[in-house]
C-alpha cells in the first residue's frame, strides 16, 4: 500500500468514507487525547463535526475536563480506529476555538433534543442522581416551549489543526503498513512521509 505521494488529508477522507459503509455506526468517532497543566493525560470519545484543509473539527462543554485541559495545552492528539476495516488512523496538533459563527451554525442543526441536553447538563461535574438530569431538562424544555432553542456560551468547538498523521493497515503475519506524514514547515501544506516498521 504506497501512501508516499498522496495527501494525507485526501487519504484521511478516503479512508472515513470507506469506514462509513463497513463500520456498525459512528465511523466518526475518534479518541481525543488532552494533557493538563499537572501532565496527566486523558482520553475520552468525541464525534468528529468537520475535517478539511483547516482540520478537524469537535464540539463541546467549554467547562467539561476536556475543555479545561485545552487551554491550559492548546495540544492534542486524536485516534481513529476502524475495525471493520483493521485500520487506524493517529493525529496530532495544536487546537484552536472555533469561531461563534461556525459554532451557532452547527448548534443550529442538532436535534432539539440534544440542544436541550447542551443546556442541561454540566458535564464533567458531580451529579446526584438521574433526577437531577431529568429537572434540568424538563426546566429548559419548558423554557425555550416551542421556539428556537439557542446555543449556550459555554457549549462551543474547537478544530485540531494537523501537524502529523500515522496511518496504519493490519496485514498478515504483523506485517502491518505504517506511514507517518509530518508537516514541514508551519503553514505550509508540504508533507514529509515515512514508511515505518509495524
Amino acid at each position: 500500500m504506497g501512501l508516499e505521494n498522496q495527501d494525507p488529508l485526501e487519504v484521511f477522507e478516503s479512508w472515513l468514507g470507506e469506514a462509513s459503509l463497513s463500520e456498525p455506526n459512528n465511523p466518526n468517532a475518534m479518541t481525543l487525547a488532552t494533557v493538563g497543566r499537572n501532565g496527566q493525560p486523558s482520553a475520552r470519545m468525541v464525534l468528529l463535526k468537520e475535517s478539511g484543509p483547516e482540520g478537524f473539527v469537535f464540539y463541546t462543554n467549554l467547562e467539561s475536563h476536556k475543555s479545561r485541559q485545552l487551554e491550559e495545552n492548546p495540544n492534542a492528539a486524536l485516534l481513529f480506529h476502524w475495525k471493520s476495516l483493521d485500520r487506524q488512523v493517529r493525529v496530532e496538533g495544536a487546537v484552536q476555538p472555533v469561531s461563534t459563527t461556525e459554532a451557532d451554525a452547527y448548534f443550529a442543526t442538532r436535534a432539539r433534543s440534544s440542544q436541550i441536553g447542551a443546556w442541561a447538563s454540566a458535564q464533567s461535574q458531580p451529579m446526584e442522581g438521574i433526577a437531577a438530569l431529568e429537572k434540568q431538562v424538563a426546566f429548559y424544555t419548558a423554557k425555550f416551549h416551542i421556539g428556537p432553542v439557542p446555543r449556550p456560551e459555554f457549549w462551543s468547538g474547537f478544530r485540531l489543526r494537523p501537524v502529523q498523521y500515522e496511518f496504519w493497515q493490519e496485514r498478515k503475519f504483523r506485517l502491518h503498513t505504517r506511514h507517518a506524514f509530518t508537516r514541514c514547515n508551519g503553514d505550509t501544506e508540504d508533507w514529509s512521509v515515512q514508511r515505518l516498521f509495524p
